[in-house]
Formats: structure tokens, sequence, C-alpha cells
């Protein structure tokens, strides 16, 4: 594994990824928390909007969220000699391979090092997933012990995924690298105003490119504050009314400059998805207009084909807000979220007609009354990762934003290290935990913030439920979820979730596609079969705020809706801090179309209450 004083963020996190596997490889059940923390930190490294190596510099390396007292000594050791001696002894003797085959979805760490292992003269430290891939398609690796003409077939689909892999973005770290050059932005008299552009400002899941537009009256100063951005790396383009930058993690980062007469026409011009614009640019040529990112230009009617209206410009009209823009169409303003080309600019031609079946009001972060998946550091050894945060931290960071109510949602004990009797004891402690946290919360039942004592329980291949009956009974509601053997046929792996949903306790789905985004497709599922058991039998479908999952997605939100399959928002926070990311569910619940009525925390608690009667 690559070491030295220069390394970038992306070279830090592969490097703290290598020494959490080599940790499972020693001892996963001994050194779960080390896991835990070294993974964690190459996550907060990785998307860091700051090269760590410059924060080293500055003595701001403790600052990172993510890399605690220990990881950050040896980073120091790294950045003052090229290599963490700590680092060179837990990893001493695993061959660099070993982590390139981690990258493919499915392969842990202790099937690559098998893989290794095994064909060692054949997996070559330059290309080892093509040499792989090469040893997949002769069928050498279906005749090894563990394995099997499946396992093979779908390491070569994994590997075929990871070839074809765009590299992306996810929306909570786009979002806050462009939040931070915009805030570099407003420091300049010379820039009236700054916004996120195109998937980025829809909140879609993933973004490309982070795009900026300035709103301006002199284009030149702004472009050069802008290129005078500290974290940039490199300059890829400085012209008259653009610009492109570098940012660590060799992200790229554009800028387009508008007078503020026009601004409101080139941000909606670039914020819309390409067959948005498509619909749009056609809705204006019946009405004799043509769009452009400079305003819309009125054609001469008097022409009647579409050619000739599209060669006729006569005169522009500008516009300073996206609202002026709509309505000169005869629209309502559509939200960003919306501009897929999904039904949204017939709704906004009914919305300003006042007609039935307009623009929904959707659901916004102040809306949200509650967070329903939250896992504490209460101890249950589960086969999954543990909470940092303790109950009191997270139970104050929900009073400080306002919620009346939250869940405490930890993984299920593991049913292979405990008996039944040990696992209903476990809970009970847990359920005696709770209590005394709600009285001290709520003295004399003048209710201040309630908490709920949940469980997030793994789906069994089967649909069975691994937490006996006497230990549901502790509960308040749970969670469901998959977390293994994700790809059962789509008639199995609904069977396997209906069963999971039928058990009374049990109030949501969670992560119900179980995506990871980058990393692994979600599961085949009849979703019209869950939609309408959950319809007729009260279950609800989660929305969830982790960065690389926010799912449900998008799509199956809006029909979900449609068809008033009620959702709940839960941020899986394993920390307080990851509580604020809220509002990416949000994000996903709006591009859904999702209303205020259509989520359940949006409830107050005694209504709350009530749905769970």
């Amino acid at each position: 594994m690559k070491m030295g004083k220069e390394m970038t963020n992306t070279e830090i996190a592969e490097l703290l990824r290598a020494v959490a596997a080599a940790y499972q490889l020693q001892d996963e059940k001994k050194n779960r928390f080390k896991i835990i923390a070294y993974q964690r930190a190459a996550d907060a490294v990785e998307h860091e909007s700051s090269e760590l190596k410059d924060l080293w510099d500055e003595g701001k390396l403790d600052e990172v969220p993510g890399v605690g007292e220990s990881i950050a000594k040896h980073l120091d050791e790294l950045f003052r000699t090229g290599k963490s001696k700590h680092f060179e002894e837990i990893m001493k003797g695993l061959p660099s391979s070993v982590f390139d085959l981690m990258k493919i979805p499915g392969i842990g760490v202790k099937t690559a090092y098998k893989l290794v292992e095994k064909f060692k003269s054949k997996i070559s430290a330059k290309d080892p997933i093509g040499d792989l891939e090469k040893i997949a398609k002769k069928g050498k690796i279906a005749i090894l012990e563990g394995f099997g003409e499946d396992s093979e077939k779908a390491i070569l689909n994994s590997i075929k995924e990871v070839k074809g892999r765009e590299v992306r973005l996810l929306l909570p770290y786009a979002q806050k690298l462009a939040d931070e050059i915009i805030s570099w932005l407003k420091g300049s008299k010379d820039i009236i105003r700054a916004d996120a552009l195109g998937s980025l400002r829809r909140r879609a899941s993933t973004v490309g490119d982070v795009d900026i537009s300035v709103s301006s009256l002199n284009a030149s100063a702004a472009i050069e504050h802008f290129t005078n951005y500290p974290n940039a790396t490199r300059i890829l383009e400085k012209g008259e009314r653009t610009a492109s930058i570098i940012v660590p993690g060799n992200k790229q980062v554009d800028l387009m400059v508008e007078k503020p007469e026009s601004y409101g026409s080139l941000l909606q011009h670039f914020t819309g998805s390409k067959h948005h614009n498509i619909a749009l640019r056609t809705l204006a040529l019946k009405k004799g207009y043509s769009v452009s990112d400079y305003g819309i230009y009125v054609l001469d009617k008097k022409r009647k084909s579409q050619k000739a209206l599209k060669n006729s410009r006569k005169s522009l009209r500008k516009f300073s807000t996206e609202e002026e823009f709509y309505k000169f169409l005869g629209m309502g303003w559509i939200p960003p979220e919306l501009r897929e080309d999904s039904g949204e600019i017939e709704s906004a031609l009914r919305s300003a007609q006042g007609k039935l079946g307009g623009l929904p009001k959707l659901v916004e972060l102040n809306d949200v009354k509650a967070d329903l998946q939250i896992h504490s550091d209460f101890d249950i050894e589960t086969s999954h990762d543990l909470g940092e945060s303790s109950m009191q931290d997270l139970v104050e960071k929900a009073s400080a934003l306002g919620y009346e109510y939250i869940a405490f949602t930890e993984h299920n004990p593991s049913h292979s290290k405990h008996t039944e009797d040990e696992i209903v004891e476990i809970l009970k402690k847990k359920r005696e935990i709770i209590d005394k946290i709600n009285y001290s919360y709520n003295p004399k039942a003048n209710r201040v913030l309630k908490v709920y004592n949940s469980l997030e329980i793994d789906i069994l291949p089967d649909g069975r439920l691994p937490v006996p009956d006497k230990g549901l009974e502790t509960l308040d509601f749970a969670l469901v979820a998959i977390h293994s053997s994700f790809k059962l046929a789509k008639y199995n792996m609904t069977r396997r979730v209906l069963s999971a949903l039928s058990q009374p306790k049990v109030k949501i789905f969670a992560h119900p596609t179980a995506r990871k985004l980058g990393e692994r497709e979600g599961i085949e599922l009849d979703w019209e079969a869950l939609f309408d058991f959950c319809l007729k039998n009260d279950k609800w479908l989660e929305i969830n705020a982790d960065p690389m999952r926010l799912d449900l997605p998008d799509f199956l939100v809006h029909e979900a809706t449609k068809l008033g399959v009620k959702l709940t928002l839960g941020t899986d926070a394993h920390h307080f801090e990851h509580m604020n990311n809220m509002e990416f569910a949000v994000s996903v619940a709006r591009r859904g179309w999702a209303e205020k009525k259509d989520i359940v925390n949006t409830r107050s608690f005694a209504e709350f209450e009530k749905m769970l009667e």
C-alpha cells in the first residue's frame, strides 16, 4: 500500500480502509471498534473539501470529524516522515492486490485474501481486478471450495459494474463542497448572489461536476475571486463569463456569471434536466417563444412553421427571477427537485390556471417532528456497526433540533452469538434504560421529548426475524431491513419482505431497496405487491438519509405517494452529528413529490401515538 508525505485525500482514505481490512483479517471480533473507527475516518477524509496535508500544515488535523486522536497521531507521523510504523506493522505481509479486489461489490477482505492466496502467481499488483476477471471467465473460481458457479457469475457481474461505474459525488458531499465555495464567493463585494446548478440544485442522489452560477455586474472580478478559491489545486479555464477549477479529490467545479437582469433565465436554464428543458422548449415554441439562458425571445407569430419560428427572433425578454420566467410562459414556479419531465410542466400550467392537479406543496425540513432511525452506543453485540454516541447525547441533539419524539433503533442482537433468552434479557435492559430517559425528560407527564424503544431487525432469507416474540414485546415498534442475501429472485425476495412485515410489532421497512450508491444495486421486489400490502396493513416505508443510501429512491417515493402509502424519514444516525442529515431524506421526499401529509413523522407526538395504536 502506497505511503508518502504528499498523499491526496483519496489515497489516504484508501490507506485507512486498508488498515481497517487488515484488522478484520487479524481478529474481527476483537478489533471491531478499531475497524469502525478506521472506516469512518476513511469516509471523513475522502469527502473532506480541504487536502488533509494542508490541514496538517495548519495544525488543524484534529478538526476533521471522524479522525480521532489515535489515527491523527499516525497521520502526523505519515506527513512528517512519509510513512507510519503502525500502518506498516498492521498491514505487514498483506499483498496490495487484496485491497484492490475489495473494490469489487460483494468481495470482502477475507474473500479477497483467499482469492489472492489461491491465485498468487496469476493476480498481479498492476491489474488485479482485470486478472481476476480472466480467471473467472476460465471457470477457475467456481471449482474453489466455498464458491461455486453462482459466486463466480456474481463476481463477473460485479467486475462489470466496477468497470462501467461513473465516478459521481454523493449528494451530501457535493452539497458540502458547493456550500463552502458559495460561502467563499459571497465574500466578494462584486458578487450579488450565488447558487448551485444542475443535478445538485435538483437534489439528485449523486452529482457529477459541481456547477455554480453567480449574479454580478463585474464578471471579470467575480471570476478572479472564484479562481482564487484557497482550496483550488488547479485552474482549468478562466474566460470572460465562465471558469473551472479542480479542488481536492480531483473534483471539478464550474462557474457561470450573469448580470442581475438575466440571472433568473440562467438559473432556470442550467437547473432543469435535459428532458425538462426539452419539454419546456417545446411548450415555448407552441406559444411563439424561444427560451435560452439569456431570457425568452418573442418570435414573429406570422411565421407558421416551427422551424421558421425558431429562426425568427424578434425581441428578448429578460428575467431577474425564475418566478417571472415561468409566469411569462403561463406556469407556476416549479421547485428545482421536480424538474425532471415527470409531469411537472403540465401541473405547473394547471397551477397557474387554478385548476385541480396542480403542483404539490412539497414537504419541508421544518415540517419534520422526529427522527425514526437512530443508533446509540448501547452494546448489544450485533453483526452490524454500533452507534458511537450515547443515548443522552442523541436525546440532547434531538431536543436541539426541536423534535417531539425519536426512536432508538439499534441493530438486533446477533442470533448466532446469543440464545433466545439472552436476546430477551438484552432487550429488557435497553427498555429499562429508555424508560429512565423518558422519566427524566418528561417529569409529571409534562412531555418534552418522547423516546421510543425500537430495533432495526434483520430479515432472514426465509422471512423470519431473529428476535423471539418475548423480545419483540419489549419494543414500542420495530423496523425491519435487508442486510444479507441481496440476490434472491423477485418472487422470493417479495415473499421474504412481506413475511417480515406481517409481524404485528413491525411498522417500518427500512431502506427498502437495500442499495449502496456507487457500490451495490438494489434488490428485486414486486413493488406493486409491497405497496398494496402496506396500504392494507398500515405499514410504512422509510426514506433513509444515509449518504450512501438515500433509499427509498425518488421514483418509488412518487409511486408510493400516488397510491397513498405512508413514508417515514430516518437519518440512520450512528453519531449525533449524523442527525443533521435529515435534510437529505427530505430532498428525496421532495423529488418524489411527497407532501407533509405523506410523511408519518411530520405528525405531532399526539398524532403519532394514535397512528401507532
